[in-house]
């Protein structure tokens, strides 16, 4: 199986899975026209599209490839009901395509019933997971993107993490900003820096690396707690991811 990047609306990322049949598989589709360009360029015929979330930026281009692939399937959870799904997906559900098996994890936070899909080693995590950050989440589910975190940490460490966008720069001019003396992060800030000055993507990333570069998951370390202004001893490590994330908004 090979997997193709796809760049659209300035920051998302759509991603292509195919083999060697031409078959493939589309996961967020936020556009369409992106995605037709390389399906025609690569001769790929659309079988499978899944959805991790409800947001427009990653079910916009649905319908469009439908019309030029109507015997497609797609799979997604709840909230996508309405962009013609044909398998509504939850956590723990397991399905084939491609002779590759998919496990459905449920990753709530950026939306309450955002989920996530494991083919090993990929885990396509839509907006949950970014390289060195998180997702935005609604009101009130503070606790659920933590928990999300702490189940995506528990994956193998040379898991591959395909975000759904393209926000490590910032991202790590954050973690920086937080701790500016970990020699990890500013290395992997150079990294980042000439990576985007010859337009080339971050991601995907892995669970080892984000676990070194991603303060999200990092939310029981003692100077983090410090530059956020939190007793040492808080007990609810979700308050801490929670007070993290407030602090990025304002960055």
């Amino acid at each position: 199986m090979n997997i193709i990047r796809v760049s659209a609306l300035n920051t998302n990322y759509i991603w292509i899975l195919y083999n060697y049949r031409n078959e493939c598989i589309v996961i967020d589709p936020g556009e369409a026209i992106e995605v037709l360009k390389i399906l025609k360029r690569f001769q790929l015929v659309l079988r499978a599209i899944l959805l991790t979330h409800n947001h427009l930026d990653h079910v916009n281009g649905v319908s469009i490839l439908m019309q030029y692939f109507p015997k497609t399937i797609i799979y997604g959870p709840a909230e996508t009901k309405n962009n013609s799904t044909h398998f509504l997906v939850s956590e723990g559900d397991d399905f084939v395509l491609l002779q590759k098996k998919f496990r459905v994890f449920h990753f709530p936070g950026h939306t309450l019933g955002h989920i996530g899909f494991y083919c090993m080693p990929w885990l396509f995590c839509g907006d949950t997971v970014f390289s060195a950050g998180c997702g935005t989440f609604c009101v009130g589910l503070a606790q659920k993107m933590y928990e999300s975190f702490i189940k995506i940490r528990l994956f193998p460490s040379n898991t591959l993490i395909f975000s759904g966008h393209e926000y490590t720069l910032p991202n790590v001019n954050f973690a920086i900003s937080i701790l500016p003396h970990d020699r990890f992060i500013i290395n992997y800030r150079n990294r980042v820096i000439k990576l985007r000055e010859k337009n080339k993507s971050t991601v995907p990333t892995t669970v080892n690396l984000e676990l070194k570069v991603n303060l999200f998951f990092r939310c029981n370390n003692v100077d983090v707690k410090r530059a956020l202004n939190l007793s040492s001893d808080i007990k609810e490590k979700w308050q801490v991811f929670y007070e993290l994330r407030k602090k990025k908004d304002l960055f």
